[in-house]
């Protein structure tokens, strides 16, 4: 699914990444662990066209990134990789229906299409009470599952998630850890979880730990 090789990244004289390798597999869930600064964050993001790397090469099903333009690369990530945050991102000024359908829309599908399956992933989230509710009016976890909704409304082969469980409580930490093995399990989905989490990183597949830019 993911091949990346001699990562380099650099922010000003901060060098982040210093020559990461990695390689994911087709339906593996990989966690990365490691200190705050050790380049986790940064290394999800370039793996999700988010960031470019200043060295290296990275194919995703065997598409190398490098040679797509920014708007093949918008349309690359849009339709390959979903996202799921800390802190949920999702637009205030939408209900939990809205936000789900927003990638949907972006990809130029049908209108109708993508409103019944956001309904059929938030149903299958246990929202289907939620619909109509912004943000404001969910809990953290609700947030969350809504977050995961619309990382999945397009189908994307892979899941990227950046410390997804740090504002849940212990529960809602659970139930959301079990649910990307569901999801795993039944979309044969790839996923790559930064975590400080060890229950999370630990019930993964592998578990990739960082250390000052590089893998070890």
């Amino acid at each position: 699914m993911i091949e990346a090789k001699g990562i380099h990244k650099s922010y000003g004289k901060l060098h982040v990444l210093k020559g990461v390798d990695v390689t994911v597999q087709s339906g593996e869930i990989v966690s990365i662990v490691g200190a705050s600064g050790a380049g986790k964050s940064t290394l999800l993001h370039i793996l999700g066209t988010l960031d470019n790397a200043d060295k290296g090469e990275i194919k995703i099903k065997n598409t190398l990134l490098k040679s797509l333009n920014n708007k093949q690369l918008a349309q690359f990530r849009n339709k390959n990789i979903g996202f799921v945050f800390q802190f949920h991102h999702l637009l205030p000024e939408f209900t939990a229906l809205e936000n789900v359908c927003i990638p949907g829309f972006i990809a130029g599908k049908n209108e109708t299409d993508v409103k019944k399956r956001a309904q059929e992933l938030l149903n299958k989230l246990s929202l289907q009470e939620r619909l109509q509710h912004k943000p404001s009016e969910l809990s953290g976890g609700e947030q969350q599952r809504v977050a995961v909704a619309r990382a999945l409304i397009n189908d994307p082969s892979m899941i990227l998630a950046d410390e997804p469980s740090g504002n849940l409580d212990t529960n809602n930490a659970r139930d959301l850890h079990s649910l990307f093995f569901k999801l795993r399990e039944e979309g044969k989905h790839t996923f790559i979880i930064v975590t400080h989490n060890e229950e999370l990183a630990n019930m993964a597949d592998r578990k990739l730990e960082m250390k000052d830019g590089m893998i070890v």
